[in-house]
């Protein structure tokens, strides 16, 4: 899909996080060659290559603008990219046309220039000219074009990937992430999946009352075979909207990944479902970080305690320096005001992170402790009580969604209801 990037005439900074809304799905395994005319755009260029939407992509960097590219591909192949920066109208179809004789099928190219003319567009559209971006250029503005490529814009908002993580353990981080998930299932109505990432003690068949046979360890074991049906066959069922990946929660074997392990998985995943909760254990390991960098939105559940603001802190410091063009993350107060214990409050938190939280859940050991032996979700418990509505006031944050509206009962409904129980 091409697409035509109005700017306004200062450029967006690089660093400034992604809105809400906005949401940029990664780009394949895939070949990217930039030649830049000015410092200023093979800086943006390089800036984006460092973003982890482009962490698949091989991005490689010269200067000397259209002449040098069509220098360097008399003798050699044209990768699945070419960014072109030029200055003049004439300039970009003269070079464009020799370019498309040394140019291999297949091969997209965007250019950068500075003249923003619709005439032009129009004729770079007509040369095969997947995208014209207005110089000057941010890194997100980089990334957009050429993720844009490979995702086509009615696929938008498959594939979100949403982080949930504790800063510490026993913090009830798998908790939130399972009513979160219920939340974003039944109250948005958004297709989701959970996947366990705690296979050895992980907790969310129980939560949901599922038992599968099969769950994610299958696939993590067997990542040859992993395509989307492979993995439909591995999904619990829990409702019309939510399906689980399960973790096995057995000690037969010893669950030691190397970095990319879940890669495949999450790939999959996103080409299949617009949602999709990982329940992150609380473990520092190569995959697990990056679980979290790649994710597009992450919460994280603290406790009211010094450990717990001390690591969320760091985390917040590391993803931020990980994630420079992207959204921040969020984190929750979970098991507030325990009676006797001192703590931390919401205030301090903030103080320290340079961030609100965006739920302070209170103590509630009746309800949270009924709904985990039960195996229930809060909402299924009490539909009016006060956690749930937090559970969607972070599903709504994390989505990027509103609330989507229930059918209202008439002004009959509670006259309907006694003649009912009559």
């Amino acid at each position: 899909m091409i697409s035509y990037a109005q700017k306004d005439a200062e450029a967006q900074p690089a660093g400034v996080p992604v809105p809400a809304d906005d949401h940029i799905a990664p780009a394949p395994r895939v070949s990217v060659q930039a030649f830049c005319e000015t410092v200023e755009t093979a800086a943006a260029v390089q800036s984006a290559g460092e973003d982890r939407r482009l962490g698949k992509a091989h991005l490689k960097i010269q200067m000397g603008g259209m002449a040098a590219a069509i220098e360097a591909y008399r003798t050699a192949p044209t990768p699945n990219v070419i960014i072109l920066e030029t200055e003049g109208r004439s300039d970009i179809l003269t070079g464009l046309d020799q370019l498309a004789t040394v140019c291999d099928s297949g091969t997209r190219v965007i250019v950068i220039g500075r003249l923003n003319d619709v005439a032009l567009y129009r004729e770079l559209v007509r040369r095969g000219v997947s995208d014209y971006v207005l110089a000057p250029v941010s890194a997100l503005d980089v990334v957009r074009s050429v993720c844009g490529l490979f995702n086509a814009p009615e696929a938008k908002a498959v594939g979100r990937i949403i982080a949930i993580v504790g800063a510490k353990g026993g913090v009830g981080a798998s908790t939130i992430a399972h009513n979160v998930a219920w939340a974003i299932a039944r109250d948005l109505a958004l297709d989701s999946v959970v996947a366990d990432l705690d296979l050895a003690f992980g907790t969310a068949g129980l939560d949901y009352n599922q038992d599968p046979p099969q769950g994610i360890a299958d696939a993590v074991f067997s990542p040859d075979r992993v395509d989307t049906a492979f993995i439909d066959r591995l999904l619990s069922k829990c409702t019309d909207h939510l399906s689980l990946l399960a973790a096995p929660a057995t000690l037969e074997r010893v669950y030691d990944f190397g970095a990319e392990a879940f890669d495949s998985i999450l790939d999959t995943l996103r080409t299949s479902m617009p949602c999709i909760v990982l329940d992150i254990p609380h473990q520092w390991s190569g995959w697990t970080r990056r679980a979290l960098v790649a994710a597009d939105d992450i919460l994280i559940v603290a406790a009211p305690d010094l450990a717990n603001l001390r690591n969320t802190k760091n985390l917040f410091d590391l993803l931020k320096a990980s994630r420079p063009n992207d959204r921040m993350p969020i984190y929750c107060l979970n098991q507030v005001g325990i009676p006797k214990r001192p703590e931390i409050n919401a205030g301090e938190f903030a103080k320290a992170i340079e961030s609100p939280p965006i739920a302070s859940i209170p103590f509630d050991p009746q309800i949270f402790g009924s709904a985990a032996n039960n195996g229930q979700m809060i909402a299924e418990i009490s539909d009016s009580h006060r956690t749930t509505e937090m559970f969607l006031q972070i599903a709504q944050r994390l989505t990027g969604r509103g609330e989507t509206k229930k059918p209202r009962g008439s002004f009959l409904s509670p006259l309907l209801e006694k003649l009912r129980a009559k």
